[in-house]
Formats: structure tokens, sequence, C-alpha cells
């Protein structure tokens, strides 16, 4: 007689999930659990129960693999059939790739940063949920770093300015904006660092920069950069999921984490914003087919979605809408006009290029910003043409003034229709430290004996740090090879796109010509002074 066998059920979604993740967490027997999880007290948070995180999308390892292999998939697909089809021509301009150029330097390296320090959290979380999907985002980060520079090494091939871009992140001025974030973020506890990048790297920044920014890649034929935008922001869905629910799960813990958390947010949403700045002028003056002005798209992804969705919810735990919030909606009008024309000035000093905007441009700015933009920025814009026209380029022949806190240079003004530039100053320990802001000096006063250390570039290049002290030496130290910054018009970039194009050069139109040389003219006086 033959026994058949038994048949096993089986599990559930929701048991197999158990089974594969927390099942195989385990209590330490021969060291203490203060010494296996050395980091999670100093901050203040009080945790009473690991077991109450709640996990929203129960990926399991090899679920979660299949699931990236099927995108990745997708996405080399696009990226293979793009390169040889020298789909970099079908651009709108090789313009547009200026955008690409700040994103490579300034935003995948930061995917690389958060992937190292998710690891660590991997490790040291106590609690099983929080570290598998801290593990998972690990691996996310990782895999957005390798897409996004598989992707851009394309168009290294054929432009300037992609080349060296881990050096640059290091080194490069305006660089130091997103590095401060991320090093500011690193270096503090593990609950902290929860906040600032579940809340407002995810939340603010990457709704920011992958939803209306790549729909802009896509409107000007950058189809794989669109690609690896929208495989990412999927995974961003689940990150900025991860953040909402670090953030309830602290504020449910204990009541005395309230404060310490409304503290986190109303710091890091400053530090976001300041940083989403570079974003504002990629929307509004590096894309040659607009989608959405900066300040739409700031309505519509912080306005209503963070302060008329996310804000609500987290009321019910007693946390209110971040400090200095009204003073970034105030900014909306003018923010992305004060960037790009700082950047305008300091292009010889950048690995990217910069140029006037043309008729069309600039009245699509007047009809999204209206006086705003037209009582203050058109006539400078209006001016600028006319040196232009006269065979000049107006570069800054000095070195800017830096916030101690976010780096940004000393460019914002105030918001009650004032010319002044907003300038604060906090004196620690006999020392005078300058702020760009309220909400950065609120910052620096908290914690100045972090701040203070900050590694400032134009201190740096004073101090000799940066190569030496022309021009010249600080480019070389920064990686920048010739043609890789400046102005468009002429540029390296410029002349190989006329030329593949059939249209000849910019050397066959005598105004671009001259202005160009100008421009260079300029630029070479700038370094033989030995000031940036």
């Amino acid at each position: 007689m033959t026994i058949a066998p038994k048949k096993t059920r089986k599990l559930s979604m929701k048991s197999r999930y158990q089974a594969l993740t927390r099942d195989l967490d385990w209590e330490p027997s021969y060291v203490e659990k203060d010494e296996m999880f050395p980091y999670l007290e100093f901050e203040g948070i009080k945790i009473h129960d690991w077991a109450a995180w709640e996990d929203p999308f129960r990926l399991t390892i090899d679920a979660y693999c299949k699931y990236q292999a099927e995108k990745d998939k997708r996405l080399y697909a696009v990226l293979d059939g793009f390169a040889q089809g020298q789909g970099h021509l079908s651009l709108t301009d090789a313009n547009y790739l200026n955008a690409m150029k700040l994103f490579i330097q300034g935003v995948a390296p930061l995917e690389y940063a958060a992937h190292r320090h998710f690891s660590f959290l991997a490790r040291h979380l106590a609690g099983p949920g929080p570290r598998f999907a801290a593990m998972c985002q690990s691996i996310d980060e990782m895999r957005h770093f390798q897409t996004e520079t598989h992707t851009l090494s394309n168009y290294n091939k054929y432009y300037g300015g992609f080349h060296n871009y881990v050096q640059m992140h290091d080194r490069v001025w305006y660089l130091s904006v997103p590095k401060s974030f991320f090093d500011d973020a690193l270096t503090a506890g593990p609950f902290e660092f929860l906040i600032a990048v579940g809340f407002s790297f995810e939340y603010l920044l990457t709704n920011l920069l992958f939803v209306p920014f790549m729909s802009g890649a896509s409107f000007n034929g950058d189809l794989p950069t669109m690609t690896f935008g929208f495989s990412a922001q999927s995974d961003e869905s689940r990150h900025m999921t991860l953040g909402l629910e670090a953030i309830k799960f602290i504020l449910e813990q204990d009541e005395d984490n309230v404060p310490i958390v409304q503290a986190w947010v109303d710091k890091w949403f400053w530090r976001g914003y300041r940083v989403t700045a570079l974003i504002a002028q990629m929307l509004d003056y590096m894309l040659p087919r607009k989608v959405m002005s900066w300040k739409e798209s700031f309505e519509l992804y912080f306005e209503e979605q963070m302060l008329g969705g996310l804000f609500k919810d987290l009321e019910f735990y007693g946390i209110r809408p971040p400090k200095h919030v009204d003073d970034a909606i105030a900014e909306k009008d003018i923010l992305s006009h004060e960037v790009y024309w700082t950047l305008y000035q300091f292009a010889f000093a950048a690995s990217f290029t910069t140029t006037v905007p043309d008729d069309e441009h600039l009245q699509w700015l007047s009809d999204n910003y209206g006086e705003a933009f037209t009582k203050d920025f058109l006539p400078l814009w209006e001016k600028e043409k006319k040196i232009v026209a006269e065979g000049g380029r107006t570069f800054y022949r000095g070195l800017p003034q830096l916030c101690q806190v976010c780096q940004v240079p000393m460019l914002f003004r105030a918001t009650d229709g004032s010319d002044e530039i907003v300038q604060r100053e906090s004196e620690h320990e006999g020392e005078l430290y300058n702020t760009c802001s309220d909400g950065c000096q609120w910052i620096f006063e908290r914690e100045p004996e972090k701040y203070v250390q900050a590694w400032l570039p134009v201190h740096q290049i004073f101090q000799g740090a940066c190569g030496g002290p022309s021009v010249p030496e600080v480019l070389d130290w920064y990686g920048l090879q010739e043609g890789d910054g400046g102005e468009y018009i002429g540029s390296v970039d410029h002349q190989n796109w006329e030329k593949w194009h059939g249209r000849g050069t910019a050397a066959d139109d005598g105004t671009a010509a001259d202005a160009t040389a100008a421009a260079n003219d300029d630029a070479a006086a700038v370094a033989a002074e030995g000031r940036s």
C-alpha cells in the first residue's frame, strides 16, 4: 500500500514575508543589546517596541530582485537602442545637456552616499523590520547610482563636462551645496538620517527632481534619462513610504520623541529646500523646451501635496509644518532667476555652460512669473543681451561670500520688495559666521560646533588648499578641461552640435563669434589676475 505524501500547505503572502524577513532575526546571547546596537540612544529617541514597525510593501528578497531585474531589462534596452541610433542628435539642443551635467555631478554621487549609509542602518537598527527596509533601500540607491552613470556615460563620448564627475563632486564650488547636505546627514545619528533622507531628500527633493524634470527630459528628446528617472521613481515611492513610516513609528513610540522630530523636520526642510535652488534654475533655464516652471512645480509638489497632504496627516502626531516654510513660499517667484544669474556669471569656473535666454525664453519667463520677473530680471537680461551684441560677456571678477550652512553664495534678496541681499551674522566663540537666511541662521545657532567645521570652497581657495592661488590652478584641481564651462554660444559643444546638424559652426555668425571671443578673453583675464 502506497501512502501519498502529505501536501504542505502553501504559506500566505503575509506568513511567507514573516518567515523570510522578521523570523530570521535572533536575540544575541553572548553580547548585550547595547553593545550590538551602540548608536540608538545618544539622539534622545526612545523606542519601546521595534516589532511595531509596519512594512507597507512586504517585499521579500526574491520578489524584490525579480521586480528590479525586469525594470533593468527595459532600461538597458532603451539605452542600447538610443546609443546605436545616435539618439543624442535627436535632443532639442546640446544646451539641454548642461542640466544633465549638473545631475551627474551633483545627484548621482548622493545616491551612492545614501547607499553606503543605508547599509550602515541595515546593520545598526535594532528591529528586523526597519533593518530589512534599510537594506532594500541601500540596494536601490546603488542601482540608481549605476543606472544614472550608465545612462549619462553615452553623452560623455560626445560632450564636455561629464568626465571626472566624482572628483568634481568632492571639489567644485557649486557642488558643495548638495554635498554639504549629505555630509550633514551622514554625520548625524541614525534616526536623524532617516528624517533627513526619508523626509527631506525623498519627499521634497526627489519629487521636485524626478517628476517634473524627468518629464522635461522626455520633452527634450532624452528618452534614456526619462526612462531611468521613472524607473527610479517607483523606488522613490517606496522610499517616501519608508520615510513616512519612520516618522510615524518614532512618534508613536514615545511622546518625548515629538519635539526632537519636529526640530529635525524644521531643519531638514530648510536644508533640502536650499538644495532645490539648483533644481529651480534647471527647470526654468536649462530646458530648451519647457514643461512647467519652478513656481508651478513648487506649488504642486510642495504646497499642495506636502503642506496640504503630508503635514495634514502628521498633525495627528503633533507635528506642525516646518519653521520658515513661509520664507520658502515667498521666494518661489525669484529663486530660479537669482540662482541662474549667479551661475551665468561664474560659468567660466564650472563644468557646464550658460547663455543669455533668447526672446522666446524671456517671454515664457515673463508669462509664468509676471511682475516678479519683468520688474527686476527682464531688464537685467536685456542689458546683458546688449553687452553680448557688442562683443562682451559678464563674468564675476571676485570670490562670493558663502553661507556657512547651505554653502550657497549670498545671492538671495529679501522678499519684502527691497533690493537688500539677505545676510545674517552669528557669533560663536569669538568668531563671526554668516548665513544666507533666517532658516540657515537658525540651523547654525542650534548646532554651531558642527557648522563651524564646514568645508567652504571660497575659504579653501583663500587658504591655498585648492591647487593654487590662480584660477587655472583651481580649475585644474577641480578636474575641469578646456570647453567644459563658460559661454555656450561658440563653445565646443555648440560648434559640434551645429556641425552635426549641417548648420555650420558658430564662427559663421560674426556676432556669436565676436561675443564668444570676448567672453573667452574676459575669462582669460580673470584667470590671469588669479581671481575667481
